[in-house]
């Protein structure tokens, strides 16, 4: 609110007040008090308890639709710089309590939050303490929460919110979508979507750098490659030759995406160079010889085409 709004506030409240005879300071504390608990009984007040204890006390939910063991200090660099600006955690993390186990709480929401004070605590910070605030939730109710707050973060990925909701929909709602995205408040096309990633081949999702770099779009384009012919073993084949070569999501992609279309017919005054990484295709017409290759294809793999072409050259 600005300075002028709060000047008209504060005229009107004074304007209300002029011709009353001001309390005695401790009946109004008295009657404050009695009003708040009177709002409380009535259900028009809810009072939320916050503690702040040790992170080691606390678990993650097992339906956390965060992969906590993929946080580093790296991807939480910007909320660890926040909490060492701000000297305290500003927002609670929602838990619930436990009861017959070694921890005392499980993390429902906050998952970052817990890493983040962890690592400050293990890095010359353990004035450091976990700001939480417990709830009393049924398991559907938590992944709802969970659901609302990571909804729109971009530091949880597609893909596990992916899994997230797969497992969800068979757990709370009996396989039913159209009652989840009823639940949910989004659209059935939109969940759809994100179930449908979840059913990607794992061995299309080892191909990317990391889970967290497969997304919902990257699932519809390969769909549609694979649905021809026998497009779908060969894109699975190109999986499996890039997986672990520290191809980025977008070089992932080309290769996929062009393994899946159907090989053009070699033409007589074709040559192919085959390479682990990508082929090289040597046209020849007349005095002319033109390469041709996938923009993303390393320099390895053009140079060893090269060489090869050379070589058979010489011996022409």
């Amino acid at each position: 609110m600005s300075k002028k709004h709060d000047a008209i506030f504060d005229d009107i409240l004074n304007d209300l007040g002029a011709d009353e005879t001001p309390e005695p300071r401790g009946s109004a504390r008295f009657l404050k008090r009695s009003n708040a608990m009177a709002d409380q009984v009535g259900g028009q007040r809810q009072e939320k308890v916050l503690r702040l204890v040790d992170p080691a006390t606390c678990v993650m939910w097992k339906g956390h639709n965060r992969a906590y063991d993929l946080l580093t200090a790296e991807n939480c660099a910007d909320l660890i710089e926040g909490l060492r600006a701000q000297g305290q955690q500003e927002f609670p993390a929602i838990v619930r309590k436990l009861n017959g186990t070694d921890a005392e709480y499980e993390v429902i929401c906050g998952a970052r939050r817990h890493f983040a004070v962890s690592w400050l605590r293990a890095n010359n910070y353990p004035q450091f303490r976990y700001l939480i605030e417990e709830r009393d939730l049924t398991d559907e109710e938590a992944f709802r929460l969970a659901d609302i707050e990571n909804r729109d973060r971009e530091d949880i990925s597609d893909y596990e919110r992916a899994q997230d909701y797969a497992r969800a929909v068979e757990t709370y709602y009996g396989g039913q979508q159209k009652v989840m995205a009823d639940r949910l408040q989004v659209s059935p096309a939109f969940l759809s979507r994100f179930l449908q990633l979840a059913k990607l081949d794992p061995r299309i999702v080892a191909a990317f750098p990391s889970i967290r770099e497969v997304r919902e779009l990257h699932a519809r384009q390969l769909r549609a490659v694979m649905v021809k012919d026998d497009a779908a073993e060969r894109v699975l084949d190109e999986a499996d030759r890039i997986a672990g070569q520290g191809l980025t999501a977008a070089e992932v992609m080309t290769r996929l995406k062009a393994a899946g279309k159907a090989p053009r017919k070699r033409r007589a005054n074709d040559n192919v160079y085959t390479h682990p990484l990508g082929n090289v295709a040597v046209h020849r017409q007349g005095t002319t010889t033109a390469l041709k290759f996938s923009s993303t294809l390393p320099d390895a793999a053009i140079r060893a085409a090269v060489e090869s072409y050379l070589k058979d050259r010489a011996k022409g």
